[in-house]
């Protein structure tokens, strides 16, 4: 389907220049969740589904195969060509929250996978969502919960141990745009919104990746500067490569795979 153009309100989005690279790394980590976040959002065929922050187009592409109408919207427009590949079914747009060029109560339902903390206030952003469904609708997110598992871990500790600078946590996220990460909070920020029988639970999940792409990917984003304060030289990237390998022996299988434990919360309410 023809793309819809929308203006960027946010500017340029940090892994505009990285989105493929973010496919074969954080965004494998990260769809662990989709089919979760479709269910609690009751997402089946004929839906009027938004996915919000849609990346590479992984949830998009997961709700089409529901059989779904799907809108995919990213503020990058490199996400957007790579969601457009993913999901050709879904009508894509480069749009950035909190300000969606929709109408009022136009979805059933909207979605977004690890959109908080890059896309403005938080308040903001679930006050948009509810604008966009109708009554009755859903709305369902997912973000990083305060207590991360074992996997999640792995990369800041190789870090650590090779005395390698993280990056600003303001680099990562706009400022004023966090999210309570636990689950209580997840709850009360979806009520606040006015969403009914706002729930939040955590969702866990195995990600399952080759050891060597795993290492590869690594390799790529530390030379990027995403992760550490400064991109890192070929001495250094040895240096965390060989912590991160060392560290991630009690997650390899015999088959050469990685099963990093990843936990997150899911959280969604109605209209």
């Amino acid at each position: 389907m023809a793309d819809a153009r929308q203006p960027d309100h946010r500017g340029v989005d940090l892994w505009e220049e990285h989105a493929a690279l973010y496919v074969g790394t954080l965004g494998t980590a990260c769809a662990g969740t989709a089919i979760p976040l479709l269910d609690a959002a009751q997402v089946g065929p004929g839906t009027r589904v938004l996915d919000v922050g849609t990346g590479p187009g992984t949830v998009a592409a997961a709700a089409t195969e529901r059989g779904a109408a799907v809108t995919a919207v990213d503020a990058s427009p490199a996400m957007v060509a790579l969601a457009r590949e993913a999901a050709p079914r879904a009508r894509t747009l480069v749009a950035a929250l909190p300000r969606l060029p929709f109408p009022d109560a136009c979805f059933d339902a909207a979605v977004g996978n690890f959109v908080l903390g890059h896309a403005g206030p938080t308040h903001a952003v679930v006050a948009e969502l509810f604008r966009v469904v109708r009554p009755g609708g859903r709305v369902g997110l997912t973000c990083w919960t305060d207590v991360p598992a074992a996997g999640q871990t792995l990369l800041g500790r190789a870090l650590h141990a090779a005395g390698a600078p993280r990056v600003a946590p303001d680099r990562l996220r706009p400022p004023q745009s966090g999210y309570p990460g636990d689950a209580a909070g997840m709850a009360g920020l979806l009520s606040s919104a006015g969403l009914r029988q706002a729930v939040c639970r955590a969702v866990s999940w195995d990600h399952r990746v080759g050891a060597a792409a795993w290492s590869e990917g690594i390799a790529g984003l530390l030379g990027t500067g995403l992760l550490t304060a400064a991109p890192a030289d070929p001495v250094t990237v040895a240096r965390i490569l060989g912590q991160a390998a060392e560290l991630s022996t009690p997650f390899l299988s015999p088959d050469g795979y990685l099963r990093l434990p990843h936990v997150a919360l899911l959280s969604y309410g109605w209209r």
